[in-house]
């Protein structure tokens, strides 16, 4: 009765943060319709998540009850992802690539593979296999996704800049995965604990790096190996222009020689003798 209990719990908080986390791409596509273009967004984020939604969905459904809460937020997620995905196609009028790339990808993971998996599970497994089927298919393209924002850390620490990897996305992916892991441990369900493990793990070096580069400093230049500037030689123009005489205004003084000087001083000297 209290791991009922505390499945029931971990169920509902799964539900809410999960519920936030879904709903954390709404700024993007809010940018999106204001300015009527998808600039350089992809879709795959948002076409892998509907993915991993309906397999999460075809997987509680095998279970007898224990998987309702698995299926409501999965729901949820798949309706909302859906309507990123419409979005995102009808604002992709001008790149056409990529609006035929995403239908591609859309068409070949999420109605042809899903289609294959459950044709694959329901023939050629057995009631009592299935679920073990199912659950390995949900580990290991949940480890994918959850491995997906290894390409962020990496540049995350080439620029050492956390632009690209907003804190309160980090925290609740963190949170939803520490909830998940403890529901799945308390329903005994090793498929929905296993993939969490990863996912705290990895939210947690987010979160690291981001405190570690938020404040990080670049090393400061001394200023005795400063480079010296244009300004440091420049000459100041204005006094030049003041101080030099414009060539219509200037006057030529003739030039006085040393012959011409001893002549005048002699020329003195006889006049004073004379007086």
């Amino acid at each position: 009765m209290a791991l009922n209990v505390l499945a029931f719990t971990f169920g509902i908080m799964g539900n809410i943060i999960s519920f936030i986390v879904f709903l954390a791409p709404v700024p993007t596509f809010v940018r999106i319709c204001k300015k009527k273009s998808i600039e350089g967004f992809q879709s795959l984020p948002y076409v892998s998540a509907l993915f991993s939604a309906m397999l999460w969905i075809y997987y509680a459904l095998q279970k007898d009850g224990s998987g309702f809460l698995l299926i409501t937020i999965n729901a949820v997620g798949c309706f909302i992802e859906t309507i990123y995905i419409i979005l995102f196609i009808t604002y992709a009028n001008k790149k056409a690539r990529v609006r035929i790339s995403t239908l591609k990808v859309l068409g070949l993971l999420n109605f042809l593979g899903f289609a294959a998996i459950i044709l694959v599970c329901e023939l050629l497994t057995k009631k009592s296999n299935r679920e073990k089927v199912l659950g390995g298919i949900c580990v290991g393209f949940s480890v994918c996704v959850f491995a997906a924002p290894l390409s962020i850390m990496r540049v995350v620490i080439r620029t050492k800049s956390v632009e690209f990897m907003p804190f309160s996305l980090s925290l609740f992916l963190t949170l939803s995965a520490i909830t998940w892991l403890f529901y799945g441990l308390a329903i005994k369900d090793f498929y929905v604990a296993l993939p969490n493990i990863l996912g705290a793990f990895l939210g947690a070096v987010q979160m690291i790096l981001y405190i570690i580069f938020k404040y990080y400093k670049a090393p400061k230049v001394d200023d005795t190996e400063k480079p010296k500037t244009v300004q440091d030689h420049s000459i100041d123009m204005v006094k030049l222009t003041s101080t030099t005489p414009v060539s219509g205004d200037m006057t030529v003084h003739p030039q006085t020689h040393a012959g011409d000087l001893e002549g005048q001083m002699e020329k003195k000297v006889t006049n004073q003798i004379q007086t």
